[in-house]
């Protein structure tokens, strides 16, 4: 886990150097991507994957930015983006309301700007109405390319049903506060599991904010309590990362030869998760496809800016396949192809 997590410390930093990723022609379209935060592991992966899948492209310059998980960074690099008159931008808001008005701002300046993972919706803008199909609408002059966060949570959420025993201790590790994909994971959990598992127990829950740092010093707050934790349900692989680090050299939780006396669950099937689920350690995991993301919005990206279709209606939604200790080496094999995992990282 160490060696993982100086692998990764060195992936987001290469991931959100504020630069262009290629020098073209004078000509070229200029595109900017705003990522919510350089500490997520996820925000890091669709960053790098948004730069390779610019890379097809000879007439698109992406620069790639942070908002470091701050609504008053997120703010001043949104605004940046009109003040340079991008030609073409891309959102992954860190909290939809705050970012919201920006993101109007953006288009009400003319500028094509489609939110990604999570969608910016109409509501985050006016307030809930409190109609579904209303409150679930893009938001007016914008587009998107995202993933369905409700299907992704219950991938994870309809297995532990069968799976967690019963009368259970669980803890719940929540994305950030007005994030849309942290809400909705948490209310598929709500709906396909604690609805139906009325004998579990949720013995403790606390945001922390996709990060792993904050979920490893909440896990071992609470394991200091004393009850025995039985599952441990995170809204991504990153938290729960960091709640099975806290617990890694307790023999309470994971025996001498590695079998853990507790279930995880996480979202995102990044490469991180897909090690832990070969550990052993992580239960399950729903993919949340960066790369897929990235190339559907360059895809779009290109079109666009080529007059083929209008900004507007970009509205795409990968699929949230889920992963798990009888498919975990196929998607291993894939980051071993892609260079996210090395061989050497799966012989220790």
């Amino acid at each position: 886990m160490k060696k993982w997590k100086a692998l990764t410390a060195a992936a987001l930093s290469m991931a959100m150097v504020v630069t262009p990723v290629t020098a073209l022609a004078d000509d070229a379209y200029r595109v900017c991507f705003v990522a919510r935060a350089s500490a997520d592991t996820f925000a890091a992966w669709l960053t790098n994957e948004m730069k390779k899948a610019a890379e097809q492209y000879d007439d698109i310059e992406l620069t790639c930015v942070s908002g470091e998980a701050d609504d008053a960074e997120m703010a001043k690099q949104l605004e940046d983006c009109i003040t340079k008159q991008y030609d073409y931008v891309i959102v992954q808001s860190n909290n939809n309301a705050a970012q919201a008005p920006y993101v109007k701002a953006i288009a009400d300046a003319g500028i094509p700007v489609v939110t990604t993972n999570p969608t910016t919706h109409q509501c985050d803008l006016d307030g809930e109405t409190g109609d579904p199909e209303v409150d679930n609408a893009v938001m007016a002059g914008t587009g998107t390319v995202d993933a369905d966060p409700v299907a992704q949570a219950a991938v994870g959420a309809q297995r532990a049903v069968e799976e967690v025993p019963e009368n259970a201790n669980v803890v719940v590790f929540r994305g950030p506060s007005g994030n849309y994909h942290a809400e909705k994971r948490r209310e598929a959990w709500d709906t396909y599991f604690f609805d139906v598992r009325k004998d579990v127990n949720i013995l403790y829950e606390d945001y922390a904010n996709w990060n792993n740092d904050e979920a490893m010093a909440l896990m071992e707050t609470w394991v200091q309590g004393g009850t025995h934790i039985d599952a441990i349900i995170s809204m991504n692989d990153n938290m729960a990362a960091g709640a099975i680090e806290a617990v890694r050299n307790n023999t309470d939780y994971i025996a001498e030869d590695g079998t853990p006396s507790f279930l995880a669950y996480g979202v995102d099937g990044t490469a991180q998760g897909c090690l832990l689920i070969k550990e052993g350690l992580l239960t399950a995991t729903a993919l949340q496809n960066a790369a897929e993301i990235a190339q559907l919005n360059m895809d779009y990206c290109e079109k666009v800016l080529n007059g083929e279709m209008e900004y507007t209606d970009v509205n795409d939604y990968v699929d949230a396949p889920e992963i798990n200790a009888e498919n975990v080496d196929e998607f291993i094999q894939i980051y071993v192809e892609n260079g996210e995992i090395s061989e050497a990282d799966l012989a220790e």
